[in-house]
This record gives C-alpha cells, structure tokens and sequence, in this order.
C-alpha cells in the first residue's frame, strides 16, 4: 500500500487540559506512524467557517447527528472568542505511512454515547452527554480527524491555504491578569525519542505540562549541521576548557601505565594543555551529529545547511516565569543528578542523551528560536509534497 498523509487536530479545549503529551503517545505507539510536521494555529472566522462546512459528509461513520453536533462545535470552539475578539489555540499534527488516514481515524475513534474503557483517545478524552429528554447536554470531540483519504486531503489543502496567515508562532491568544509579566521558551524533545515508535515525545510533553504553561509554536525540525554547530556554540569553549583536568589526568595514566614509568605532575597539566581543546572539540562533534545525524568532518561544508538526518520537536511555551518552570521539571544536564519527577531523571541516559534541551535564559531562548526557528512554515512543504499545491 503506498505512503499516505493524514492528519490529526488537537482542539483548543484538549490544549487547554494539557492533554496534548497523552493524545500524541497514542497517536504515535498505536498507528506506528511518522510525525512528520506540527504547527499551532489561531483559526481565523475564515477557516473556521469553511472547515466546518466540509465536516459535513456522506463518507464520514459518524451519523448525520454527529456530524451536525461536530460542525456546531468547531464554530463555537475553534472561532474566535466573541467576547474579547482573541483567537483560540489549535495544533495539527501530520503522520506519514501506509494507510495512515485509517489508521489515525481508528486510534482517534469515533463519537458515541456508550461509554468504553479507553479504548481510543476519544473513548478517554471526548464526552457525548445527553439528557433523558434526548437533549445534548455537553460535547466535547478531543480532537478531529478524516473520514477518507479524499476528504482528508481537501481538508489538508484547506489548512495549508490558511497556514502562513493563522499559523505559525502565536500571539495574543492567552489571557493574563492585568500586570503578570510573561515569558517564551524553547523546548527541543531530542533526537533519542524518535529512535522507534514510542510514547516518549509525548510522555515528555506531558512531564511539562505540570508546569502550567502554553504551547504557542511547534515544529517537527530535522536540525542542520549549521544549525546545530550555531545553536551549541557557546558551549564549544567550555568543553575545551573545562575537560582539560579529565583528560589530562586519564593521559596520564595511559601513558604510565604504557611506557612503566611515573610522570612529573608538571606534565600532568601540559598534557591538558595539549589534549583539551582536540577533546573539547572531539566532544562538541559527537553533539552535533547526534542532534544532526551528521558530523562537520563527514560532510562537505556545502551541505552543512541542509536538513539533517535526526528528528526533533521544537516547541515554544509561554507564560509568567516560563524558562525557570520548564528548568525545573526538566532537571540538571546529567540525569545521574536529577531530582526524582524530573524529566531527565525519568528518561534520560547521560549528560548528552538527557531526553529534552530548554533555554536558560529569556536571552537564550530568543537565539535559539531565530536558529530553529519554530514558525517555519515546513507544514505547508510536508503537505504540498504529497497532496499539490494548496
């Protein structure tokens, strides 16, 4: 069966509930599935008006009276907020593979009023009630997904036409008491969480949800040997620094214990002079192919700007002190140090496969976001790929 593009929407109410790291383990350990783009989006009236009209559909399982309370839901629920004009928050997930339409349809089930036992993410997440004179008393779908492959690309054309204008980065669509001052930071789930399909990107995503922030931009970011080198650069000098006394002390060892005779402990600090910096280097390579798939050395200098081989999440959180909040649930650089309840305690391995990367600082967090750039448009690339021009 050939390669299919399908599409998953996360709606504003499950974003809300920070249900976004639960619905996107399911999604991704249940279909086997390629996250292959991301992107927060702000519907306009525009969008919201023709993406309801099209929810109507003779190929779609549900029964007309679903699709009707659908259709009413996504104009009451994904239109701006008639009383203050501010835009609401949705994500839209793609997923690349065989037979991904049926298969992301399945996990996300459909809308019924029997209860089950958490069988699909609408069984868990979604709400049906109807009162005893046959009366709805409260709908919420979880999230929204295509019926067929037909209708799943016309709908993805549709999105992808409104993607640049109500896309992207968002702004303005949170509410704060007057006077709170807020932050953005940035998130990157590493390259070890993809390795096969797992739950992990969204158990992590989950672990920051404690923190009471907002996802404002996503990108799925296969991150360039350029990127990669730029966006580690600080650290650079400190691993040719800070690594002399190690390597200095294990140098020599190795060369005692190879030629049977003590060094003076004044060579001991010439050899780091020595061997810190090609070390330090040494090291700084092994980061950048791990988060690019690629070293400087293996490449041409030409192809440093192209997209790497490794896959990450990057997202953009926003709220009051959020670079100390997502510090604090993401723990130290080296797991073996991280408090229990910690992201990096739970699923990282070592100072380099730590699980996720988060800024330190609001002034790094603005660097890092203009080299990965989370409101890049790829979304649109993924799906004019596969489906045409939008």
């Amino acid at each position: 069966m050939s390669q299919q593009l399908s599409y998953v929407i996360i709606t504003p109410y499950s974003l809300h509930k920070s249900r976004t790291g639960g619905i996107l383990s399911r999604l991704i350990t249940r279909t086997g599935l390629e996250l292959v783009a991301a992107r927060m989006f702000a519907p306009s009236s525009k969008l919201v008006n023709q993406y309801s009209q099209a929810i109507i559909s003779r190929n779609d399982p549900q029964d007309s009276r679903v699709q009707s309370l659908i259709h009413d839901y996504i104009l009451q629920n994904l239109s701006p907020d008639p009383a203050t004009g501010r835009r609401r928050r949705a994500m839209v997930l793609l997923f690349k593979g065989e037979d991904a339409v049926r298969k992301t349809r399945s996990v996300v089930g459909n809308i019924t009023t029997e209860r089950r036992g958490g069988e699909t993410i609408r069984d868990t997440y979604g709400d049906l009630i109807i009162g005893e004179d046959n009366q709805v008393r409260y709908f919420e779908p979880a999230v929204l997904a295509p019926p067929t492959a037909e209708e799943c690309e016309a709908k993805l054309k549709l999105w992808t036409r409104y993607s640049d204008s109500d896309g992207g980065i968002l702004e303005d669509t949170i509410g704060y008491p007057s006077g709170e001052k807020t932050q953005r930071t940035l998130v990157l789930i590493k390259p070890e969480n993809f390795r096969f399909p797992s739950g992990r990107p969204g158990n992590v995503i989950d672990f920051f949800s404690r923190t009471g922030l907002f996802i404002v931009g996503i990108k799925v970011h296969r991150m360039s040997v350029a990127q990669a080198m730029e966006f580690y650069g600080p650290v650079r000098e400190v691993l040719r620094t800070k690594l002399k006394d190690m390597v200095a002390a294990k140098a020599k060892a190795a060369l005692e214990k190879e030629f049977g005779f003590k060094l003076p402990a004044e060579k001991e600090g010439q050899l780091g002079e020595l061997l810190g910096p090609a070390f330090g280097d040494n090291q700084f390579d092994n980061i950048v192919k791990f988060m690019s798939g690629q070293a400087p050395s293996e490449i041409p200098e030409a192809d440093w700007a192209k997209p790497g081989s490794e896959r990450c999440i990057a997202l953009v959180y926003e709220g009051v002190e959020a670079v100390r909040k997502i510090r604090d649930v993401l723990g130290p650089t080296d797991p073996s140090k991280a408090p229990p309840g910690s992201i990096r305690r739970e699923f990282g391995q070592t100072i380099m496969v730590n699980a996720a990367h988060a800024s330190d600082s609001e002034e790094n967090a603005r660097r890092e976001i203009g080299i990965v750039q989370p409101g890049e448009n790829n979304f649109r690339q993924v799906v004019e790929e596969f489906c045409g021009k939008a």
